[in-house]
């Protein structure tokens, strides 16, 4: 059983537990993104039951009347056993998710595997036109080139900031330097790419000024934040008529990811250790 301290980061170990939390998420007109927790596969049997697990939950949302999507994780389902293994997976479930139209999320993780992600998604979002999204990080400098490779690919960018511990000959580590690449990318993506975007932030100021580049230029657009985090204010943005999307973890390998988040941010340690005294 997860802590309850933990349940505010995770919806559970099981698919049903996830689909309560994407239940409750449209009650307040959020959408939900399913991402079964888990990731550094080496072993192809590891990365092939995950494959597996996620086809699965393909089915479990098709059944369910719940706005739900899916979001993988490149390594997760086979990118360190080899390219051609992770990207047979990934059509695996990219395929199943077409014929159940339920959109996928790729991912993008450590910088070492930027290459192989595009790729394998650019391959398949031209392949299934569109119903597939690549995440992007405005830390990494060659970002930029990035998001001009993808301008003319079907399918949504997901924009954030970037939480990669990565070199400095590579990537902006200064807080200051990632907001100002992170505006930037906001603003090409929302003058360029007419098929819309996705905003990953949790900070006000960036959602603000989506919200400014959104009246300026009228690309669609949708905010996506993490359960647990700022969740006043994704049901008031919700509320306000924006398309918010709140990116929802489950599984038995939940402890590094809250672990994760209660050290990224300072309120989330505080709300932590709030919860641990009073226990």
């Amino acid at each position: 059983m997860i802590p309850p301290i933990a349940n505010n980061f995770v919806a559970g170990k099981s698919p049903p537990a996830a689909l309560e939390r994407a239940a409750r998420n449209r009650d307040d007109s959020i959408g939900t993104i399913l991402n079964l927790l888990g990731e550094h596969h080496d072993d192809p049997e590891d990365a092939a039951d995950d494959t597996e697990a996620y086809c699965s939950l393909l089915d479990d949302i098709t059944m369910s009347d719940i706005d739900a999507l899916i979001s993988v994780k490149p390594s997760q389902i086979g990118l360190e056993v080899s390219a051609d293994r992770f990207e047979a997976n990934l059509r695996r479930i990219v395929d199943k998710a077409a014929k159940d139209n339920v959109f996928v999320w790729v991912d993008m993780e450590g910088s070492g595997t930027t290459d192989v992600t595009l790729d394998a998604y650019e391959s398949l979002a031209r392949e299934y036109d569109g119903g597939v999204g690549l995440c992007l990080q405005a830390n990494l400098k060659r970002t930029s080139d990035d998001l001009d490779r993808l301008s003319d690919v079907p399918g949504k960018v997901r924009l954030v900031k970037g939480a990669y511990d990565e070199p400095e000959s590579i990537a902006y580590t200064d807080k200051s330097r990632v907001d100002e690449a992170y505006r930037s990318l906001i603003e090409d993506a929302f003058e360029h790419r007419e098929g819309g975007i996705a905003v990953g932030s949790h900070d006000p100021a960036m959602i603000e000024y989506a919200r400014q580049l959104h009246e300026e230029y009228g690309t669609p657009y949708e905010i996506q934040m993490l359960m647990g985090v700022r969740e006043d204010a994704q049901r008031e943005l919700a509320a306000s008529g924006v398309d918010v999307y709140q990116y929802v973890p489950y599984g038995s390998r939940w402890m590094m990811y809250f672990y994760r988040r209660v050290r990224e941010r300072k309120e989330n340690a505080l709300f932590a250790l709030r919860a641990i005294a009073g226990s």
